[in-house]
């Protein structure tokens, strides 16, 4: 099957899903990420590692799709996680929390707390990924509990008859084990996204990304990935290859480093002429 073909596939399910969402508020298509991939456009999440809300807030209003928050790598905790997305809750990026691991416990406290992706990290078994979508979703697909948390003041009052069709689920191929599976993976009912971890298989494997090896391993995840319909992504050094549509972008650390770098690079006739403190957001 040639990949232009396959790529095309990888929308369907996305485009035949929003078409049936045009007939009022009982149909409202809230995640503006899964709204721009059944589009055919490409999506960027730009990574949170910081319980700062102003931190955040600048990240969600930067212009990134969505806010990859990072809670398999950092200590954040839900609390302050809620805190972060409810200080900016207008703002146009889309919460997704990576979890941890991909438990009841995880995945319940982070859809209530308002995320509407979930990227379960290191699937390298069909389990893994079966339990991120289960854990993710109401009856009848999943198992979700309906409990408290702050996702109706988010989403609308009636975000319990929405939350299925809005709430993403990503799985993460970071190995050989993985890698494995991906063709059973890609193939779950309920996983949209299918994420090959550059860093972490060239970390497992040992072999560099030029390396014919590596290249076929990715490969095969990019193959599987679209002739099953799903989204392929990656991380955003890829976002001219042919077939990746979602990617995670820089984190807010590696972003101040760039921009302080750049304010020191800047000649000064180009700078803004206000006192310090003043300069614009």
């Amino acid at each position: 099957m040639q990949i232009s073909k396959l790529i095309r596939c990888s929308l369907l399910p996305l485009a035949l899903l929003t078409a049936g969402l045009s007939s009022g508020e009982e149909k409202r298509m809230f995640n503006t990420v899964k709204q721009k991939l059944a589009e055919g456009k490409q999506v960027i999440g730009g990574t949170i590692n910081t319980s700062d809300p102003n931190v955040y807030c600048s990240m969600a209003n930067a212009g990134f799709d969505f806010t990859w928050i990072e809670m398999q790598h950092s200590p954040l905790t839900y609390d302050q996680v809620a805190k972060m997305i409810w200080a900016c809750r207008d703002a146009p990026a889309i919460p997704f929390i990576r979890v941890p691991t991909p438990t009841e416990g995880d995945i319940q406290k982070a859809t209530d707390i308002g995320a509407l992706g979930i990227v379960v990290p290191m699937v390298d078994s069909v389990q893994e990924a079966e339990d991120g979508v289960t854990y993710a979703k109401f009856p009848p697909r999943g198992k979700r509990s309906q409990g408290g948390g702050q996702y109706g003041r988010l989403w609308g009052p009636n975000y319990r008859a929405l939350a299925n069709d809005n709430i993403m689920v990503i799985v993460m191929i970071e190995s050989p084990a993985g890698v494995d599976i991906v063709d059973k993976v890609a193939a779950i009912d309920g996983v949209d996204v299918v994420f090959a971890a550059s860093g972490d298989i060239g970390s497992f494997t040992g072999w560099a990304r030029d390396d014919p090896r590596y290249m076929a391993l990715i490969e095969k995840i990019k193959v599987e990935t679209l002739k099953a319909g799903k989204i392929l992504a990656g991380p955003l050094a890829w976002r001219d290859r042919e077939g990746f549509m979602f990617f995670q972008g820089p984190s807010e650390g590696s972003l101040i480093r760039d921009g302080a770098k750049a304010v020191l690079q800047q000649p000064a006739e180009e700078m803004e002429d206000v006192a310090t403190g003043d300069e614009s957001n």
